[in-house]
């Protein structure tokens, strides 16, 4: 866990208790530099003087839920880091829910009730798998396609699919 002791983390939630839970697995995974956030205002306020290696957030929240804070990150004219890697959690996982914070530019989608094992694994995944970054009229954040199918016969749309297929 020692990888994580340098991560500067981001816990936003609108619930006072889930922060605690999320920050106290966040510390005992070895992250010691922590803030958090009752809401997506109050994240992306933090977010423009303090830059975070990843922010954790759920999804339902009063005044700015997490898949609007997402796109405002994202693609915010004024927006100071675009590219953080966002944990969206949630304890709506319909795939609507899923599917809407996957086109917000999300990272990783973890459910509640969260688990141990689930929060490391969405870290180790932001952290240590960083995935392209796709930035086009309809959508700004990471890769959508987390694997290579040798196989695909579609079309090749990107300019780095080009470039590995030609």
């Amino acid at each position: 866990m020692s990888s994580f002791s340098r991560v500067l983390a981001l816990v936003v939630d609108d619930n006072h208790y889930m922060r605690v839970i999320v920050c106290t697995m966040l510390r005992a995974m070895g992250i010691t530099h922590i803030r958090e956030a009752s809401d997506g205002a109050e994240a992306l306020e933090i977010v423009r003087d303090w830059r975070p290696d990843v922010i954790i957030t759920d999804l339902v929240m009063e005044t700015l839920d997490g898949i609007e804070m997402t796109r405002l990150i994202r693609t915010g004219s004024d927006s100071p880091h675009p590219y953080v890697p966002i944990i969206m959690m949630t304890g709506h996982t319909d795939r609507s829910h899923v599917l809407a914070a996957r086109d917000a530019g999300v990272n990783e989608f973890v459910a509640k009730p969260l688990t141990a094992r689930a929060l490391i694994d969405r870290m180790k995944s932001v952290i240590d798998n960083e995935r392209a970054w796709v930035k086009s009229a309809s959508y700004t954040g990471p890769d959508r396609r987390r694997r290579k199918t040798p196989d695909y016969r579609g079309p090749f749309r990107r300019a780095s699919d080009k470039a590995e297929n030609h």
